[in-house]
């Protein structure tokens, strides 16, 4: 059986090259986490077709995963890159200067749309450097002349290739058959996986960050996730200052809850942002809600949606939701337990999907 036909085979096949190749930079890491969650979002109906990736959009991914690691930690900047210019840093760096981000937390989304031409120029400078150095490299043994293409065809990237080259060949790649339901099956899995690997090349790559030095993983991975508490007043005055899950009256400063986990998939949009109680959103944690809850939060008012979206600029992402939740369920086996409330699970049943989850 080929690896694109057992995920368990393409998932073996993906650690292996991480851990035996040469990683001078983050940046390997980052574009398969970006891939991964790219599959996830655009899951092809037949589970072996294959997988066009616009290499703009993992750029914009790749950006979203930086935005804010690219912060001071512990009063340092992290280095991620053992060459004297880390272009991807330096570009996501660029826009949120340009956005006016300073040491707030909107999203990647929130500076298109404050900074258009710079969040342009930067898409531009991250999806070369992808196409220069891990797109062609992230499939290469050490001492290998050539890459071993299980993933993708690369024969067409380089460390000089241009932009004319990459338009000629439609901005993408293309997934191999099998490979987008493979990696987006094994997201739970391959995810923490890259964040320990990324964890050990910071550490090794910024000598000051000693054992003991707390939670440098929170800080790369959104342990402080985005500055969410902006949304809180907005979104009591629009829905009711009660908890989305099981109704009861919020105090002043209860937690704003990731519905689809961010431990899946990153998004920040008002979409999959719910008001939550301090009880729910501890027992929830990074579980997978169940199907029913994805539905109610999918039916709330588009409109008053946007109009806080509006007030905030802040996007909803909603039709990123939409794609998130059915990459998310249509890749789960039947009958694994999914949160339905405090202290309550139910077992997934796949055999009647819901209306967001058809292709």
């Amino acid at each position: 059986m080929t690896e694109a036909g057992d995920p368990l085979l393409l998932g073996q096949r993906v650690v292996a090259i991480l851990e035996t190749g040469l990683r001078t930079a983050t940046y390997k890491l980052a574009t398969l986490m970006a891939l991964i969650e790219h599959c996830v979002e655009n899951l092809p109906t037949d589970p072996a077709d294959a997988l066009q990736v616009p290499i703009p959009a993992l750029a914009h991914r790749v950006l979203e995963i930086y935005w804010h690691q690219v912060r001071p930690f512990d009063g340092h900047e992290l280095r991620q890159s053992t060459q004297p210019k880390a272009r991807i840093l330096a570009a996501t760096t660029s826009l949120r200067d340009a956005a006016g981000v300073g040491r707030g937390g909107f999203s990647v989304d929130t500076a298109r749309l404050r900074a258009p031409e710079a969040y342009q120029r930067a898409i531009d400078d991250v999806a070369l450097c992808l196409a220069q150095q891990p797109l062609h490299r992230l499939q290469k043994l050490p001492g290998a002349s050539t890459s071993d293409a299980f993933l993708y065809d690369d024969s067409f990237l380089h460390d000089h290739v241009s932009r004319s080259t990459l338009r000629a060949r439609g901005d993408a790649i293309v997934l191999n058959p099998g490979v987008a339901h493979g990696l987006a099956r094994l997201a739970g899995l391959l995810k923490p996986a890259l964040e320990i690997m990324w964890v050990d090349d910071v550490r090794r790559m910024n000598k000051f960050l000693a054992a003991e030095v707390p939670d440098v993983a929170g800080h790369l991975f959104g342990r402080e996730r985005t500055a969410l508490t902006v949304v809180r007043g907005p979104f009591k005055e629009a829905f009711g200052p009660h908890c989305f899950y099981c109704q009861t009256h919020l105090p002043a400063n209860n937690p704003i809850d990731h519905v689809l986990p961010w431990s899946l998939v990153g998004i920040d949009g008002l979409a999959n942002l719910v008001l939550a109680c301090s009880r729910c959103n501890g027992d929830k944690s990074g579980s997978l809600p169940a199907v029913a809850i994805v539905d109610r939060v999918l039916e709330r008012d588009q409109g008053v949606l946007e109009d806080v979206a509006a007030s905030l600029q802040w996007p909803t992402q909603h039709p990123r939701v939409v794609a998130a939740a059915r990459g998310i369920y249509l890749g789960q086996p039947a009958g694994v337990p999914t949160w339905s409330g405090y202290r309550r699970s139910e077992r997934l049943d796949v055999s009647f999907p819901p209306w967001w989850v058809q292709p």
